[in-house]
């Protein structure tokens, strides 16, 4: 179970913060607003109302105890660099940090941040591919152009081994695993014969996996 500190709780803030509870993380929920951290007490580990731009309300936290700590407010650009440099000055190890614009993105990098997150651009990509590629279920980017993603089978596919699937397919595509209700199955062989609604999990380049997806669909 990890440690988590989540500074502000608006929409982006308050959903990290529960997502991370339902995972079964310790999360600390920090906000301005009493009326925030109102609501979300009975949800989070701990809800503190704190002025996250004074240090020593920050140093009074502990947030050296836990393994990230999330900035997520960044509309507040202001308050945000602030914190973060009152968190840098704090010796805070891992921090990462909501960016709502480039400009903020620029700066923040060079406070030297952990991780930059833009929730609008990102989920903005994330529909984008979804309504480009509806069969594919989800993906994760691991850099140099390489995707990890998840396709469903479809009815039609229903005892076709996988040889037979990916014949004509790149070998730069690799099968990582197939799920299967509450079965997963590592490197299934040549042979494995796919069921309707198993899930396939894929490693490759994009270009390649576009051309799979829809002879799984």
């Amino acid at each position: 179970m990890g440690q988590f500190a989540v500074i502000g709780l608006g929409r982006f803030g308050s959903a990290s913060a529960l997502e991370l509870i339902k995972m079964g993380h310790s999360v600390l929920g920090v906000d301005t607003d009493g009326k925030v951290i109102d609501k979300y007490a009975d949800q989070l580990t701990h809800a503190v109302i704190a002025d996250v731009t004074d240090r020593a309300a920050l140093e009074e936290l502990g947030l050296d105890n836990y393994d990230v700590v999330l900035v997520a407010i960044g509309e507040a650009i202001q308050a945000s660099l602030l914190c973060i440099v009152h968190l840098k000055s704090l010796g805070i190890q891992t921090i990462w940090v909501k960016a709502t614009s480039h400009a903020q993105h620029l700066i923040l990098s060079k406070l030297g941040v952990d991780r930059i997150v833009h929730p609008e651009e990102e989920m903005g990509i994330r529909v984008a591919q979804a309504l480009s590629y509806p069969m594919v279920n989800d993906y994760i980017s691991m850099g140099n152009g390489e995707f990890v993603v998840e396709i469903d089978v479809s009815e039609r596919l229903e005892g076709v081994p996988l040889n037979q699937v990916l014949q004509g397919v790149p070998d730069s595509i690799h099968v990582l695993l197939v799920k299967r209700k509450t079965q997963t199955f590592v490197h299934p062989s040549d042979d494995f014969a796919l069921e309707a609604k198993d899930t396939l999990v894929l490693l490759g380049q994009l270009n390649a996996l576009k051309a799979i997806a829809p002879k799984l669909a």
